[in-house]
């Protein structure tokens, strides 16, 4: 069905450390010791692929947070003070010779004859830092790294298919990954040993960071035929066992199956107290929520379909009333590291705002519940105040760890976020005006956000002791309860609350803040666009369709190449606040696409502005010619003419970010819609077709996917279009069909079609509505 409007104006509405070549004799470690940083970074790997053989080895993932400047002046610099990456730019004074990566270092890697050292993280990551501080900084094992190995650092975010290659080792060998990543390759880049985090030195039968370096050095020169067709053996399973193609003339499979499968496979593993999927840690999973959101839209006549929607629901309620939210500075922390979402691990990721934004504002479209409204414009707040750059980009994230304001150069996780009682007590000494006992404003705060005088930090959730006495803030109690519990009305309490966070906000910019990774990149900015445009739309907020706009002239300007017509990866802010780019741009991959196709088509159908329908074509255009796979159907995650990435992946998971087909399943099927191309019909069909099998085995690995499969059997039902006789030239060009349609007596008009039928044009806003909801009955009835 497809919603065609004709109007004048614009509406609102509308490594297990060795692989077989080289053992440690060591056995693996215990996890790691904080169990708020046990999440393996931004998501749980998957299972490694099938047909590679995983082998006893030392290995250990960390997860995320990060560091700051060096306190004192740089007693070394190498080539990394060269670049723009954040992370990178953290490294640019260690004594290691660092590279970054690229033809220099793989040519001084032959020309030496030296295996490559390969360090991935990101700039917010806490284990990368350790690791930093305990090895790349210390000055003797830096000499054993420098003699013996060409040493490449990656910022796994700028580049993602560099990443993607060597966690896929890790992973496959180890059963596990993470970041810091450390990999070491041959001199044409074949990966032979790998793991994670290391210890600087030995902890007792724990090999340490200098003595694995000894080890690898002393097997390269005595032991190297071995290492190199160990490597090679690795790598050539690794093709066979990540392939993910389509057989010729395959159909995708039965939608409604696949999708009853995947909501099965969330009941099971749903948790029913605090929602969410594990027990800990626990995170978001955006996708996961959208996919039972749309599981009930098709089918909310059933039991089950009901429970999708009430599933979704209470998760999306109790993140929101859990420490995850952060109800000071607004926007939500990575993960909780308990299953009551109440102590996170204090990073805010950009991607994390976006879809959380998405699944709130749809979440009050579906339920009409202002709470959910009110959380999306939460989010977007801190968006848009924290992580919003001048030029219209958005960066890329805030690091968990900050110098607590108790004094002291070393930094602790959320120090920036967490309150003592006496310090409330002291803050909101004001009387509660019309509570009860002449109670203070600081304890009916105190009892809503659950405060202790001991704080409220379970030491099992703070191994450390860097959360001792602290609290970190979670609803304990629905506002009716503590307004009842001090004689006040809801009302009331909701302003005095209101009042409390806005002083303690102001306290909080006085504090020191964490660092921000200010990289701004393509995909991360095209789902913020996303957020921001179906909030303004649904919420008729003029604002937020500003700030959606903005940042789609940002992408069109900074990351965008014209001449070249390629999408760039990423930019970064200047010393002097200017947004700079690498000398070498770093091109696009299929994620930056994706996201950013989507965004536009959000953008388009909140503001039903034709120029950006226009470009989401062209950028569609540009990624089938880059990326598809014509012989196996679906896209590559990076270019395949790229000699320099070993392994060709299509990304088979949905996780932390959807994955890049699941979103391009999506497009290409809105695209079809708009353009009257049926070779993105087709192209859908063949991508849902090529992961067919993991679609049918393990549904829930790609719920994002699940949707695009439902979309594609029932069909679209909410395209918009604007024909107002100026700007809609390009749609009557795509579609002739559209020249039957006018507006009728000089209002909107909007025809409503499904399978090349349309309704009888529609001017009353109820008449509509009623069309559209009989679409949707009619849909759950199939």
């Amino acid at each position: 069905m497809l919603l065609r409007l004709a109007c004048k104006s614009k509406p609102v509405e509308q490594a297990r450390l060795v692989t077989a070549a080289f053992k440690c004799a060591v056995p693996p470690p215990p996890p790691p010791h904080n169990n708020r940083q046990k999440s393996f970074g931004h998501h749980t790997p998957p299972p490694p692929p099938p047909n590679v053989r995983s082998t006893p080895c030392c290995f250990l993932s960390m997860a995320s947070g990060g560091e700051g400047p060096p306190a004192t002046p740089p007693r070394h610099s190498n080539r990394l003070a060269e670049e723009r990456s954040p992370y990178l730019l953290q490294h640019a004074h260690n004594p290691v010779d660092w590279y970054p990566w690229g033809q220099e270092a793989f040519d001084q890697a032959r020309i030496q004859d030296k295996p490559i050292f390969l360090s991935v993280g990101y700039s917010t990551c806490h284990w990368c830092h350790v690791m930093e501080r305990e090895s790349f900084e210390d000055e003797e094992i830096a000499k054993l790294l420098n003699s013996n190995f060409v040493c490449v650092k990656v910022d796994r975010e700028e580049r993602p298919d560099v990443d993607k290659v060597y966690m896929t080792f890790v992973q496959a060998t180890s059963g596990g990954g993470g970041w810091p990543m450390s990999v070491w390759l041959t001199p044409d880049l074949r990966p032979f040993i790998g793991g994670t985090y290391f210890p600087p030195r030995d902890q007792g039968r724990r090999a340490g960071f200098k003595t694995i370096l000894g080890r690898v050095a002393q097997q390269w020169q005595n032991n190297r035929s071995n290492l190199e067709s160990s490597g090679n053996r690795i790598l050539e399973a690794l093709k066979k066992g990540t392939a993910v193609a389509g057989k010729a003339g395959a159909s995708p499979p039965l939608a409604p199956s696949v999708a009853q499968r995947c909501f099965h496979e969330l009941a099971q593993s749903y948790e029913e107290e605090y929602g969410g999927f594990r027990d800990a840690p626990k995170f978001p999973t955006p996708v996961n929520l959208m996919f039972l959101m749309s599981y009930w839209s098709v089918n909310g006549s059933t039991s089950e379909g009901l429970e999708a929607l009430r599933m979704a629901l209470h998760t999306l309620r109790m993140m929101a009333r859990g420490g995850i939210h952060d109800h000071v500075g607004q926007g939500f922390h990575r993960y909780s590291t308990d299953s009551s979402w109440h102590v996170p691990h204090f990073e805010k990721m950009l991607y994390d705002q976006a879809q959380l934004a998405v699944a709130y504002v749809t979440a009050f479209q579906v339920s009409g519940e202002q709470i959910f409204a009110d959380v999306a414009k939460d989010i977007l707040l801190y968006v848009s105040r924290d992580l919003s750059d001048k030029s219209g980009g958005f960066y890329s994230a805030e690091d968990a760890d900050s110098v607590p304001t108790s004094g002291g150069a070393e930094k602790r996780e959320g120090a920036f976020c967490v309150w003592t009682a006496s310090e409330l007590g002291r803050l909101l000494a004001d009387a509660a005006v019309g509570a009860s006992g002449s109670a203070t404003l600081a304890e009916v705060f105190m009892h809503h956000y659950g405060v202790k005088e001991q704080g409220n930090v379970a030491p099992e959730q703070d191994p450390h002791g860097e959360l001792r006495g602290q609290n970190v803030l979670i609803v304990r109690y629905s506002a009716e309860l503590t307004a009842a519990r001090f004689g006040i009305s809801v009302e009331t309490l909701n302003e005095l609350l209101a009042r409390a966070r806005a002083k303690l906000a102001e306290v909080r910019k006085l504090r020191p803040r964490p660092h921000l990774d200010t990289k701004m990149l393509a995909s991360w900015n095209g789902l913020m666009v996303s957020a921001y445009a179906r909030a303004g739309a649904a919420l008729g907020d003029e604002a937020l369709l500003e700030r959606a706009l903005r940042a789609g002239h940002f992408l069109k300007e900074y990351l965008w190449d014209a001449e070249r017509r390629t999408l760039l990866r990423s930019c970064y802010r200047g010393d002097q606040m200017e947004v700079q780019q690498i000398s070498t741009p770093i091109s696009g991959f299929l994620d930056d696409y994706a996201f950013v196709v989507c965004g536009l088509l959000d953008l388009y159908e909140a503001t039903l502005q034709i120029e950006w329908l226009q470009w989401a074509e062209e950028l569609q255009l540009r990624q089938d010619v880059l990326f598809w796979d014509s012989a196996g159907g679906g896209y590559f995650s990076c270019d395949p003419s790229d000699t320099t990435v070993l392994l060709q992946l299509k990304e088979d998971q949905d996780g932390a970010e959807p994955s890049a087909n699941s979103v391009s399943a999506w497009n290409v099927l809105r695209l079809s819609q708009y353009t009257g191309r049926q070779e993105w019909l087709q192209r859908c069909q063949k991508l849902l077709a090529a992961f067919s099998e993991r679609l049918t085995k393990l549904p829930i690995a790609l719920p994002e996917m699940v949707r695009a499969l439902m979309a594609q059997h029932h069909m679209l039902k909410q395209v918009l279009m604007l024909l107002d006789g100026n700007s809609d030239a390009f749609l009557r060009e795509l579609l002739p069909a559209l020249s039957s349609m006018c507006m009728q007596g000089g209002v909107a008009t909007a025809y409503v079609c499904q399978d090349f039928t349309c309704s009888l044009p529609v001017t009353e806003p109820e008449e509509l509505r009623r069309l559209l909801l009989d679409g949707i009955a009619a849909t759950q009835t199939e």
